[in-house]
């Protein structure tokens, strides 16, 4: 599965190392005989072929379109992350096949060899699937499909967008931001403490289970300090993004620019031979060396905001500390970053080493975890790693020009979106503060924003996907599949419920928050799950503070009634997160309790 938010697939195969050792080695002997002998005649793979195989309980569907030349074979393979994906080194050897292919999560990139047997009537292949180096590998048999096979999906254009010119009726035109548990009956001195108490705990409190600050030391520009994913022992751009977002918003200076001067210190893509150049590492140790070579939009997208209001609270300073100037370059650069390839392993800076992802999983409390879950199930956890030699990325802006929406990550061709990605709140003041020549632009994504959510959404649930195609038709998974509602899904409620309260455009919010919190209260408010089919079949059994959290955020587009205070009530008797998973956790109960007060506000 891949470790949420890491760029790293884990597997408790079934079949032990050293056998898939073996099997390689049987292959490597094999390749030196056969280029020893007369190519065979190559069988007739040409056209399109589908089968599955079995991924820790879950079915994966793949297509193979082939196209083979003499004995070269290109083509592409659809139900992988990168779909479709395209074949290299492609090979046809008598009833023998083998390819490359590349697929790429959150800009780093994987290498999967295939090796296949025809079947001697010719209407089947037998593949084994795994890693070049040996550490992974899986099988399936792909039968031929004699009918057609749609092709890879083209978004549909975007179409006519209903627009919300003005200043619209909300927080940003009266200055009054609503403040949900005064309206519970709860005095403004209660929910001041338990905000100065979460922030104590989150920011200050037992670095063991309680704290996500640390401070690391001074450089030039002052303290550093990053925002950790306690879990998964790393500093993320989500993190340190809303950990600046919570600092302004709660007048901490300090912490916000020693947040800041982290993540340029040590984030931020300075190598020109990188094609994420100027843009942030989505994933670093917090030691300050990579785990990632590139960035995820999220992140960028609140330091955007929070560098904004930081100007507009503080007064601008100098260097880094120009945050009218550091915001402006930031968000021009998403809309123009020019399309750049470069062969990797990359670097974040140019004096670095290239990053290669190692040999051995990252340590963490995650990592210990799989580890105990794995010895306890009898099955050995292996570590997925990517291609460890040359590899090619082409990146570009972080929006589709097109569709006029951010997209998931900036690497191209092709591409998808992820809807809580869409901040139609902050597109409005972007479209108002930001680079001149970019703000129509930003107007028009607020309300391509509204308009997406109210048709990505499931109909009775009003819950979103992960990712989606640009076009609101769904994204398909690893596992053949429509990608469901899940952990990235869960801040989608509490971006069309601000973006309602800021600026009151679009009435189709309040029934968004409606049908969601609906579900979710119907499910059980102390019991939901965290994740679901968008027709409301429950996928993970667990239940989280920060879905909870997020929820009652919505009460602030939702009509006024039993649902709607019950989740308020909810995140007022919530503690603060604590223990190994309170990062996520954390991060969205503090900003809720903002949202939910009228202490998150546009400055």
């Amino acid at each position: 599965m891949w470790s949420p938010g890491s760029g790293e697939i884990w597997v408790a195969d079934s079949e032990g190392l050293g056998e898939w050792m073996r099997r390689l080695s049987q292959w490597a002997g094999l390749a030196i005989l056969a280029a020893a002998l007369p190519a065979a005649r190559a069988a007739d793979v040409n056209g399109n072929w589908q089968g599955s195989f079995d991924f820790q309980g879950s079915s994966v569907a793949l297509t193979f379109h082939f196209v083979a030349n003499g004995n070269a074979l290109t083509g592409s393979v659809e139900g992988l992350p990168t779909t479709p994906a395209e074949i290299h080194d492609g090979k046809v050897d008598g009833n023998n096949i083998a390819f490359l292919l590349d697929t790429d999560y959150q800009g780093t990139q994987y290498t999967v060899a295939y090796r296949g047997t025809v079947s001697e009537d010719g209407n089947s292949i037998a593949f084994t699937m795994g890693t070049e180096t040996g550490d992974w590998s899986m099988e399936l048999t792909a039968a031929r499909l004699r009918s057609a096979v749609p092709p890879a999906h083209v978004n549909a254009p975007l179409g006519e967008i209903k627009r919300y010119p003005g200043d619209g009726d909300g927080a940003f035109k009266t200055g009054h931001y609503r403040d949900l548990f005064a309206e519970a009956g709860h005095s403004p001195e209660e929910t001041k403490a338990k905000i100065d108490k979460a922030f104590q705990l989150l920011f200050h409190g037992d670095g063991q289970e309680e704290r996500l600050y640390f401070e690391t030391g001074a450089n030039q520009n002052g303290t550093l300090a990053y925002i950790t994913d306690w879990n998964n022992n790393d500093v993320r751009t989500e993190g340190m993004s809303y950990g600046m977002m919570i600092a302004v918003q709660l007048n901490k200076k300090r912490e916000f620019d020693a947040i800041w001067n982290w993540a340029k210190t040590y984030m931020q893509i300075t190598d020109p031979r990188n094609p994420s150049v100027g843009y942030f590492a989505w994933s670093m140790s917090t030691d300050g060396t990579p785990r990632s070579t590139g960035p995820a939009p999220d992140g960028e997208s609140y330091y955007v905001m929070a560098l904004y209001f930081a100007a507009h609270r503080w007064g601008n300073g100098q260097g880094i500390y120009n945050y009218q100037a550091e915001a402006d370059k930031l968000l021009r650069l998403m809309r123009h970053h020019p399309v750049m390839t470069g062969e990797g392993p990359f670097r974040i800076h140019p004096e670095d080493p290239p990053f290669v992802m190692p040999d051995h999983p990252w340590p963490s409390p995650d990592t210990r975890r799989k580890e105990a879950e794995a010895k306890a199930s009898g099955h050995p956890l292996q570590w997925y790693r990517p291609s460890r030699g040359p590899e090619e990325q082409t990146v570009g802006p972080m929006v589709d020009e097109e569709h006029c929406m951010i997209r998931f990550a900036p690497n191209l061709p092709g591409g998808t979106t992820d809807p809580s990605y869409h901040l139609p709140a902050f597109y409005e003041l972007w479209a108002r503060w930001g680079p001149e020549e970019d703000r129509a632009f930003w107007s028009k994504a607020a309300d391509v924003s509204r308009d997406f959510f109210a048709k990505v959404t499931g109909p009775e649930t009003g819950l979103t996907p992960e990712r989606s195609n640009f076009d609101a038709s769904p994204a398909t998974g690893w596992d053949g599949k429509p990608i469901p509602f899940a952990y990235d899904s869960w801040r989608s409620i509490s971006n069309w419920s601000v973006d309602y309260s800021w600026w009151r455009k679009d009435p189709e919010e309040t029934v968004l928050s409606d049908k969601m919190q609906k579900f979710l209260a119907g499910q059980g408010i102390d019991n939901f799950d965290g994740s679901y089919t968008l027709d409301g079949q429950p996928l993970v059994h667990h239940h989280s503070p920060g879905l909870t959290a997020t929820t009652a955020v919505g009460s602030l587009a939702a009509t006024d009634g039993s649902n709607a205070r019950a989740f308020v009530d909810a995140l007022w008797k919530m503690p603060v997160p604590t223990g190994e998973g309170r990062y996520y956790d954390g991060m969205l109960y503090l900003m809720s309790m903002l949202h939910a007060s009228g202490n998150f506000r546009i400055y």
